[in-house]
């Protein structure tokens, strides 16, 4: 059987860094096993799930670079999942309770208060046909459970070896609201089974989950079930939830920040490793060197300083091909991008230093005499790199300057700025007629 994966997002909202993770994830086990790589849309929440939002995630995706093989709506698949519930209210794995959220609330704190586990009773087993109509005739609407069969649930998992729940200890899941709308725990049962996913890769909150699912397996696979691996919740830098940290962390946001995709990349794959997080500028790279048997049971800290990195990392190994077809720069060549690639930490950077070499840039100068003294100094005929170092030279001669007191009233005239690439190549972009206005004061 062909190994297959699946990422399921809610379009419920933006795609975080953490289910981002969880995407990226899925598709290097996939891709790595020359598997199926499947993204299923969990959209029976038909009032929360917005096209928009569905939209915004496969724009991610494919940022990312994570192509699916196959597409899925669970929205499309509601009379299946009707099929299986009534299957299953026929032999009697399903149930109708009647109780109130506050009545619920209130039976879980009275177990609390007991010290047992606030776990449902199955009171609404006991109820006769007439206590039901009783029931219903006061307008209340049915829910419905599924009655989790006995004794323990165990599966190994790939991330956290052996797992063991006593079902006992395990309330019976709603699966369908008193609305008539399905929960998420049958329908991803039943697509699971349906579309022959092999694998389930997914944070360690649904731990819990997998233990109702592999118990609803039971009854509708024979007992057959994916492989599991429940891999820790991304977390900052202090232990804190991402959510409380740097804004949303949605894909779109760290786009429009100017991050490249493949840094995003290369911190995803490796956190919760042991291995150490490099950049790394090919996805085909990180598929072969994928191995889940790696992750572990830490949970991994998301630092934007990390994915900064990085990011600058990849600009600054990157050729001008493949910069000059992501910039539009009037003028500029691979001189001037491997004068300011060192100085990038987004590759939109580039513009400012463009603005610095081809427009208008009014100087800062405190001292006209020393400016007025300099630009007296400046080499004849054509200038290079050479060019920078044999005029500081002839400038400091003259004025008895160095270091700081010599190069920054040089670099704050001819940039206006007080820190960025090396003069020493800026200096021939320049070019002498620019280099003589800016240092007599005017804006060019």
């Amino acid at each position: 059987m062909t190994l297959k994966v699946r990422f399921a997002p809610s379009p419920t909202g933006h795609l975080h860094v953490g289910n981002a993770r969880m995407a990226l994830i899925n598709y290097l086990y996939a891709r790595n096993a020359n598997g199926t790589f499947l993204l299923r849309v969990d959209d029976t929440d038909q009032e929360r799930s917005k096209p928009e939002y569905e939209q915004g995630i496969k724009d991610a995706l494919t940022w990312l670079g994570l192509n699916w093989d196959e597409e899925e709506h669970q929205s499309a698949r509601m009379a299946r999942y009707e099929e299986v519930f009534e299957d299953l209210k026929g032999k009697g794995f399903v149930y109708d309770c009647y109780e109130t959220p506050e009545e619920l609330d209130y039976m879980r704190k009275r177990l609390r208060s007991r010290g047992k586990p606030p776990i449902y009773d199955r009171s609404a087993l006991d109820l006769s046909d007439a206590d039901k109509e009783k029931l219903k005739a006061e307008g209340r609407q049915a829910h419905w459970r599924f009655k989790l069969p006995d004794g323990d649930i165990e599966w190994c998992d790939l991330v956290q070896g052996d797992k063991k729940f006593v079902a006992a200890n395990l309330a019976d899941p709603v699966i369908r609201r008193a609305d008539g709308t399905f929960l998420y725990m049958m329908p991803s049962a039943i697509d699971d089974i349906d579309m022959a996913v092999t694998h389930v890769m997914r944070g360690e909150d649904h731990v819990s989950n997998t233990a109702v699912q592999i118990a609803m397996f039971k009854v509708l696979n024979d007992g057959k079930f994916p492989e599991f691996a429940h891999l820790p919740l991304l977390s900052g830098t202090e232990g804190e939830k991402l959510s409380k940290r740097i804004g949303s962390l949605s894909l779109a946001d760290l786009q429009e920040d100017g991050l490249e995709a493949m840094a995003i990349n290369s911190l995803l794959a490796h956190l919760g490793t042991s291995e150490n997080i490099e950049a790394t500028n090919d996805l085909d790279a990180l598929v072969k060197s994928f191995d889940i048997t790696s992750f572990g049971r830490g949970t991994p800290k998301f630092d934007s300083k990390e994915l900064d990195r990085l990011n600058a990392k990849l600009i600054h190994d990157m050729d001008w091909a493949t910069a000059s077809a992501r910039l539009d720069i009037e003028g500029a060549d691979e001189t001037f991008w491997e004068a300011v690639r060192p100085n990038l930490s987004r590759l939109k950077d580039a513009q400012d230093w463009a603005a610095i070499v081809y427009g208008k840039v009014t100087p800062v100068i405190e001292d006209e005499d020393f400016a007025k003294e300099a630009m007296g100094l400046l080499p004849e005929g054509d200038w290079d790199q050479d060019t920078w170092q044999n005029w500081t030279n002839a400038v400091k001669e003259a004025t008895g300057r160095k270091g700081k007191q010599l190069f920054m009233p040089l670099r704050q005239a001819l940039t206006g700025m007080d820190h960025g690439p090396e003069l020493k190549v800026l200096l021939p972009l320049l070019g002498r007629e620019k280099v003589e206005a800016r240092l007599s004061g005017d804006a060019a």
